[in-house]
C-alpha cells in the first residue's frame, strides 16, 4: 500500500513537486521545465492512478486521502497527509478539491500507434487554449473518438488546467504530436483516412453529407477559434465541412463544434 506520511511543515522538501503552481516560471508542470503531470480532485486522481503515467506522490487533506485508500492499496508511493492551511501554502492557492497527485510523463506513442486500430480521429491545429483543449479531449473520450493528433500551435494537453477540464480523460485518450505539419495529414491519408476540415464557409459540405458518405476511417480537423484552420491545412484536407447554423450565428466554440461532429460521426 502507498505510504501515508503526515506533514505539517510547508517548507518540507518532499512537497516540492506540488509547490508554487501559480508561479509561471516555477510551475512543475511546465513542458520546458520538469514537465510533471498534475491531477486535482479524487475523480481525476483516480484516473491518473489507473493511467500509464508513473505516479510519484499524492498530497491531500485527511478526508480526501481517506477516500482514495482503496485505490492506493496496491501502489508503492508516498501519500502526504496535511492540513488545508499547509496545502494552501505549498500550492499557492486554496484547492477546494483537497487532493493532488503528480506523475512523470509516459512515452508518447507514434502516429502509427495512434491510428493503427482507429476509425475516427480528432486532429487539431492552433488550439492554444488549455481549457478548450481539455474539453475536446473529454468530448472525444465520451463520444467514442479513437485518438487525437495535435498539429502546429496547440497547447500542452498535459498541463494542469487541461487535465482538470478533461476530467482526467486526456490521461486515457491516445494522442501524439505531428512532427511535420501539415504533412502529417498526408500520412493519415496513406492510412486510409478521409481528412474532413471544419470551416464556416458556405460552400463547404454539411456534416450530414460527410456522415452519409460512409467513410471507413475519418479524421476530423479543427482549427483555432480566432483564425480557424490555416490555408495550408485546408489545402491538405480531402473535404471542407460545415455545421449548419441558424441565421446570424457563424460559428461555435471549438470544443462544442467538435462534440457535435464526434456525435454525428460515431453514432
Amino acid at each position: 500500500m502507498a505510504l501515508l506520511i503526515d506533514i505539517d511543515d510547508a517548507a518540507d522538501p518532499r512537497l516540492d513537486d506540488f509547490r508554487d503552481l501559480t508561479v509561471a516560471d516555477r510551475r512543475p508542470d511546465r513542458p520546458g521545465g520538469r514537465g510533471l503531470v498534475i491531477a486535482e480532485g479524487t475523480v481525476v486522481v483516480r484516473r491518473l492512478l489507473s493511467s500509464p503515467y508513473p505516479v510519484r506522490a499524492l498530497l491531500g487533506v485527511p478526508k480526501r486521502i481517506g477516500e482514495l485508500v482503496d485505490d492506493l492499496a496496491t501502489l508503492d508511493m508516498p501519500a502526504y497527509v496535511t492540513s488545508d492551511r499547509v496545502m494552501t501554502e505549498v500550492v499557492g492557492f486554496h484547492l477546494n478539491r483537497g487532493v493532488l497527485a503528480v506523475a512523470d510523463r509516459a512515452p508518447r506513442p507514434t502516429l502509427d500507434e495512434v491510428v493503427v486500430d482507429a476509425r475516427v480521429l480528432a486532429v487539431v491545429e492552433g488550439v492554444n487554449d488549455h481549457e478548450n483543449l481539455g474539453a475536446m479531449f473529454r468530448n472525444a473520450a465520451a463520444l467514442g473518438v479513437d485518438g487525437v493528433l495535435l498539429g502546429a500551435g496547440c497547447a500542452d494537453p498535459l498541463y494542469r488546467r487541461s487535465v482538470r477540464v478533461s476530467m482526467g480523460h486526456v490521461l486515457r485518450m491516445p494522442f501524439t504530436v505531428a512532427e511535420q505539419w501539415p504533412h502529417a495529414l498526408d500520412e493519415l491519408r496513406k492510412h486510409g483516412f478521409h481528412v474532413a476540415a471544419f470551416t464556416p464557409r458556405a460552400e463547404a459540405v454539411t456534416l450530414r453529407d460527410v456522415r452519409e458518405a460512409g467513410h471507413c476511417r475519418i479524421a476530423l480537423l479543427f482549427g483555432s477559434e480566432g483564425h480557424g484552420l490555416s490555408q495550408a491545412a485546408l489545402d491538405a484536407a480531402d473535404s471542407e465541412v460545415r455545421i449548419p447554423m441558424a441565421s446570424g450565428v457563424d460559428s461555435l466554440n471549438v470544443a462544442t463544434a467538435a462534440a457535435v461532429a464526434f456525435y454525428e460521426l460515431t453514432r
